[in-house]
C-alpha cells in the first residue's frame, strides 16, 4: 500500500522475460473485473512523446516546465527534470487521484520496497531474484522452481489476474 492508500503492485524480471507483454494482456482482464488499472513504468532511456514542429514540443522547448497537453480524450504532463537524477516511485504513485484509480501496477523501480511478481523464464537463463528480494510476493515463471513462494503460470494471465485479485487486494 502506498502513501495514498492505492494497492501498488511492481512487476520484475530481466529484460526480454516479456514484462510489458504480460501487463497488457492483464491490464484488461483486470479492467474487466470493474478494476481501475494505473500504470507506472520507469525507463532508463530519454525519450520524447512530442515532436518537433509540434505546439507542445515548441513550447517545452522554450521553458514550458511542466507543460500539460489535454484534450477531451487525454492528458499529458511533461516535466523536465534538470538535475537528471533518478525518479522515486512515491513521487510518482503521488500523482494518481486515489478516488479515480483502485491499483497501480509498477514495471521498474525493481529496488523499490513494494510487494513485486518476479517473472522468470528459464530459456533466458537468468537467476531469480526472489532470494535477495523480501519484497517479492510470487513468482510467475514456465519452470517449477523450488521455493515455498506461490509459482503462477507465466503464460496464464488468467491465473496471475486471478492471484492479483484474489490473494494480493483480496477481492
Amino acid at each position: 500500500m502506498s502513501k495514498t492508500n492505492i494497492p501498488v503492485l511492481g512487476f520484475l524480471a530481466a529484460s526480454g522475460t516479456g514484462k510489458t507483454t504480460l501487463l497488457t494482456t492483464l491490464i484488461p482482464l483486470l479492467n474487466a473485473k470493474k478494476l481501475r488499472v494505473g500504470v507506472i513504468k520507469h525507463s532508463h532511456h530519454n525519450f520524447e512523446i512530442d515532436h518537433d514542429g509540434k505546439d507542445s514540443f515548441r513550447l517545452r522547448h522554450a521553458g514550458g516546465t511542466p507543460m500539460v497537453l489535454v484534450s477531451k480524450y487525454r492528458r499529458v504532463i511533461i516535466e523536465e527534470f534538470p538535475n537528471q537524477i533518478e525518479p522515486h516511485l512515491e513521487d510518482q504513485i503521488a500523482l494518481f487521484d486515489p478516488s479515480d484509480i483502485d491499483l497501480i501496477l509498477v514495471e521498474g523501480f525493481k529496488n523499490s520496497p513494494i510487494p513485486k511478481i518476479e517473472l522468470h523464464r528459464a530459456s533466458l537463463n537468468k537467476p531469480t531474484l526472489y532470494l535477495n528480494d523480501s519484497h517479492i510476493i510470487a513468482i510467475a515463471t514456465d519452470i517449477n522452481l523450488d521455493t515455498t513462494l506461490p509459482q503462477l503460470n507465466l503464460n496464464q494471465p488468467n491465473e496471475i489476474a486471478e492471484f492479483i485479485l484474489h490473494k494480493f487486494l483480496k477481492l
